[in-house]
């Protein structure tokens, strides 16, 4: 079957899937997460649920022209698979692409892939590269560039390469790079991975911001700020970190989806203190921002601007190394964990604009999440477990970046446990000095975005080795039964492992993870279509400015 087939013939298992959803076992933007990943189309899954797929926004209104003026950190952006931060993701996707796309509905998307094909045991996936789309140097997308991506994202080796995790069915376990006896080209438009087990998040991996495509001739030297080569709307004209990024409509090649409204976007640093970008906007320096503060809506309320909110699965993680004095203690991370009440973290934190979460970071929009008994924070007997454990007067020394919701929430919690007995060191680190050390502090607390799976979050944060395993947790029968959840297609079959890993993961104390965090973002009204996606992502090639 392929997704772009007039007359579409839809598979047995997705239609037992909207059967699951249609008897109210699975919520429908799971189901439609599901549906798509196994290669229906929008238009079939939602017409198995009965109902209209959505119509694509009518562009008769648009305006060409215009620079958009973005608030946002600017960040080196050098090689895609090692990116860490949403900020890099928008700035490269404005010239460098996905395969696929976490629509707004839930629904994965083609973007440089026309179409896809996944057997019903998730262990064959034949991938269709669109055609007609050019790179900026005047070179055809090709199956040679989709190779050279995955090769490149299976090299375990290349320090901070988080897309590894994501391959790992792909890759030799001996070697540490991709198995090549797994690739098979078919022909110069398709390749076919034929995988050696089952993994239901393949798909849902291609659509995260390490995964923008590079060209061919991108090697380990290559960088993006130097050699921009992208398949996208926009070009890149200049990178200066933590001041200005500035892109232009692309020149070099048509772009395969048309053209962009806007003449450009000009990417504006406004410094770790969200004022500065309220300070911005009253004087008309910007005319957009990423994300809004949770102390921060209520000034560019007044302000006049149009406001955004997006009920997500984006957290805040308070995270032990497991390797590092005195966290590798098992006894002490429960005893801080029991201590911390995650409801008043997210009234201070983010002035509750957020939803309760559960110390295992698998929420409940995730198909496969299971409804555990709730945890009950007891400062008085948290305090008691860790003197128990010869600890009483141990410092715990917690880190946070400096300037924003994160910095209010860590202080939340470092509250928390100074007032229930623990002497507490708060220690505050500033923006770039802090994401060159993110994963190696011993107590700090990191940002993660929301992913289409439940079991893909498990695996790039707390699978062993992983370079985004910020805790260091190391825990053969975790692995395993992580492997057993990604083979295993149905989420009604995968929910009792996955009961079993988020009742792992919150016992080994690792975490504190208070909550699902709201997000927002404001716009000047003359802003049209500049919408929140679901992974805090920016799409600006429909984006136009009425001026």
């Amino acid at each position: 079957m392929r997704r772009n087939e007039a007359r579409e013939q839809v598979r047995p298992i997705v239609e037992d899937l909207a059967r699951q959803a249609r008897q109210g076992a699975m919520p429908r933007r799971e189901f439609l997460a599901l549906a798509s990943t196994f290669g229906a189309s929008a238009t079939a899954a939602y017409g198995l649920l009965g109902l209209s797929a959505p119509v694509a926004r009518a562009e008769a209104a648009s305006k060409r022209g215009g620079v958009l003026r973005l608030g946002s950190r600017v960040i080196e952006i050098s090689d895609p698979r090692k990116f860490a931060k949403t900020e890099q993701g928008n700035l490269a996707r404005t010239f460098c692409e996905p395969l696929v796309r976490w629509e707004y509905d839930a629904t994965f998307a083609p973007v440089l892939l026309e179409s896809w094909e996944v057997s019903d045991d998730a262990r064959t996936y034949t991938l269709t590269v669109r055609p007609g789309v050019t790179w900026t140097n005047g070179d055809t997308l090709t199956v040679e560039d989709v190779i050279h991506n995955l090769r490149r994202w299976c090299d375990r080796g290349a320090e901070g390469n988080s897309m590894a995790s994501r391959m790992a069915a792909l890759t030799d376990p001996a070697t540490g790079k991709m198995d090549e006896g797994r690739i098979e080209r078919v022909d110069d438009m398709t390749v076919r991975l034929n995988l050696p087990r089952p993994d239901v998040t393949l798909i849902a991996g291609l659509v995260d911001y390490p995964a923008l495509l590079v060209h061919r001739s991108f090697d380990d030297d290559s960088s993006l700020m130097t050699t921009p080569l992208g398949t996208g709307p926009f070009e890149l004209v200049s990178v200066e970190v933590e001041f200005k990024a500035v892109v232009k409509r692309r020149e070099q090649g048509r772009w395969w989806g048309g053209e962009a409204h806007l003449d450009g976007v000009e990417f504006i640093d406004m410094g770790a203190d969200p004022a500065g970008m309220v300070a911005a906007f009253d004087a008309g320096d910007i005319d957009a921002n990423e994300d809004t503060p949770p102390d921060f809506t209520a000034p560019l309320d007044a302000l006049g601007l149009t406001r955004q909110d997006r009920t997500t699965a984006n957290t805040l993680v308070a995270r032990m190394r497991v390797d590092a004095p005195p966290y590798d203690d098992p006894k002490l991370r429960r005893a801080i964990q029991k201590t911390v009440d995650n409801r008043i973290v997210l009234a201070l934190g983010v002035d509750g604009d957020g939803a309760l979460a559960e110390n295992h970071h698998v929420s409940p929009s995730h198909p496969e999440y299971a409804d555990l008994p709730p945890f009950e924070a007891d400062a008085a007997e948290g305090y008691a477990m860790a003197s128990e454990a010869g600890h009483a007067a141990t410092e715990i020394d917690i880190v946070s970046i400096d300037g924003d919701w994160r910095t209010m929430t860590t202080d939340a919690i470092a509250a928390i446990l100074r007032e229930a007995g623990f002497n507490v060191r708060r220690t505050i680190v500033a923006g770039q000095t802090y994401w060159n050390a993110w994963n190696e502090y011993p107590f700090s607390t990191t940002a993660w975005g929301g992913r289409p799976l439940g079991v893909q979050v498990l695996s790039l944060a707390y699978r062993s080795g992983q370079p985004w395993n910020e805790t260091g947790f190391s825990d053969p029968e975790f692995d395993a039964l992580l492997d057993e959840a990604m083979a295993t297609p149905d989420p009604e079959a995968r929910r009792p492992v996955m009961a079993r890993l988020q009742t792992i993961l919150r016992e080994s104390g690792i975490i504190i993870q208070p909550y699902w965090r709201n997000q927002t973002m404001h716009h000047d009204p003359k802003v049209h279509n500049f919408s929140r996606e679901r992974y805090r992502e920016l799409h600006l090639h429909d984006v136009w400015i009425d001026a």
